[in-house]
């Protein structure tokens, strides 16, 4: 889980990407659950949907 010191102290473009990458990263994840009904690692989607929330939080902020 990252914190949200590390966001914020990324620029509002790096935020962005890392918005994307952890969208796409959700994306797969929920594609793999839809597909084969089972996720190895189901935790990680949570980190990411909260990561990604955290992101956004900063973002707004900015």
């Amino acid at each position: 889980m990252s914190k949200m010191k590390e966001f914020e102290n990324q620029s509002p473009e790096e935020l962005k990407a890392t918005f994307v990458e952890l969208s796409k990263k959700m994306f797969e994840m929920r594609n793999e659950i839809s597909t084969t009904h089972k996720i190895e690692k189901a935790h990680l989607l949570r980190k990411a949907k909260r990561d990604r929330a955290r992101v956004m939080t900063i973002l707004n902020r900015k």
